[in-house]
């Protein structure tokens, strides 16, 4: 890359000009005269850390360093569970929003990241942007900043362009749509030179007993999804809970305050094994919850896959938007009480931009076409 193509590249968004003073003052910033340690940016949601955290305990060994010398940059969307999930490694939570958007936010990260003196960098997010993860790999200016090739569109080809042009070393972990726990063990034998079969996902997590009243056995349904076309119709739910209900089960629901919308229906329907936690939990006193549940319910979404984390039985239900990278999980990765339902479409893989739901609120149809019946044969197989 030209050094006129660097300082005045083509293609890059409006945004990414506003922030090039950041770009010239961090390239100019001194910083401490022997680098070392390595920052891994994990610039994702609580999902998506819980699919990497396997493979991060393998990073000690492969970068020769102790894990204290290993920095994880990661999300506030998390930082609530990662003194349970992270123990022994240095843990740094940002604001991606605030980073992507405000500029005294994104000055003050980026500071933080220069001066810290980095050896390596590293990134094998392969859904990503390049003003969040692509940016602070590079302000790093480690002199090792080593990525997995990301996904690409004709919209951000020319900023992916700027920024692998940038980086020491760039690794292929497969196409799309290659599942992310087989990624981040495709990254690491690149890394290591050596093979390393992928691992099922998992999250230590201390036994304690959760915050509910003692009585029979229960089902955990978490309604939410940061996307709401994700979310399986709520009376869909109801009609499953109702079942389990029938049967002896209790029925714990579970989310935060933007799933309130849910709690006048669940007080009306008055039974005293319906437990409504909605808002009423921590996210660590939810894990709590769901690691003890008969059976977890629940959307793509956050807190399903850490419940599959801590290891319990559980039931997601998936959309086809970028199907198959992060659900289902592929066989030998899946754990064995884990499953997964989805309605096969023939627009499959649109990335969300469904043109067949009538509003932003509906669910999209490939999440909300799957049939209670199923759902409930499911719960019935995993409880037992």
């Amino acid at each position: 890359m030209s050094l006129l193509s660097t300082l005045f590249p083509r293609g890059m968004r409006r945004r990414w000009w506003m922030f090039r003073p950041i770009d010239a003052l961090i390239a100019l910033w001194p910083a401490p005269r022997i680098p070392k340690g390595a920052v891994v940016v994990r610039m994702d949601g609580i999902g998506d850390m819980v699919m990497f955290r396997a493979a991060l305990e393998h990073y000690p060994a492969v970068l020769g360093l102790p894990k204290s010398e290993i920095t994880v940059l990661g999300c506030h969307s998390w930082k609530a569970v990662i003194d349970e999930v992270f123990d022994g490694f240095t843990v740094v939570t940002i604001d991606e929003h605030a980073f992507e958007k405000k500029w005294f936010y994104r000055l003050k990260i980026a500071l933080w990241i220069r001066r810290r003196g980095f050896k390596t960098a590293l990134c094998d997010m392969f859904m990503r942007k390049t003003l969040t993860a692509d940016t602070l790999v590079w302000a790093s200016r480690a002199p090792e900043r080593i990525v997995c090739t990301p996904f690409i569109t004709e919209r951000t080809k020319a900023e992916y362009a700027w920024y692998l042009a940038k980086a020491t070393r760039v690794i292929d972990t497969g196409p799309y749509p290659t599942h992310e726990g087989l990624r981040h063990f495709t990254f690491l034998q690149a890394l290591s030179g050596t093979r390393m079969p992928a691992e099922i996902p998992a999250i230590a997590w201390p036994d304690r007993k959760p915050a509910l009243p003692e009585g029979a056995p229960y089902v955990v349904m978490f309604i939410g999804s940061n996307e709401p076309g994700r979310r399986w119709p709520l009376e869909k739910f109801i009609i499953v809970a109702k079942q389990a209900l029938e049967t002896g089960l209790r029925v714990v629901f579970v989310g935060g305050p933007q799933e309130a919308y849910a709690k006048p229906i669940l007080a009306e329907i008055g039974h005293p094994g319906l437990i409504d936690a909605i808002g009423a939990l921590k996210l660590g006193q939810t894990v709590d919850v769901m690691k003890h549940a008969a059976c977890v319910v629940g959307n793509d979404s956050g807190p399903g896959h850490l419940a599959i984390g801590v290891g319990a039985p559980t039931l997601l239900l998936a959309g086809g938007g970028h199907f198959g990278c992060f659900v289902p999980y592929p066989e030998e990765i899946r754990p064995p009480r884990v499953r997964f339902l989805n309605t096969p479409m023939e627009c499959y893989h649109c990335l969300w931009r469904c043109p067949k739901r009538a509003g932003p609120q509906d669910a999209f149809p490939c999440v909300a076409d799957i049939s209670t019946d199923a759902v409930w044969a499911v719960v019935r197989e995993l409880v037992g």
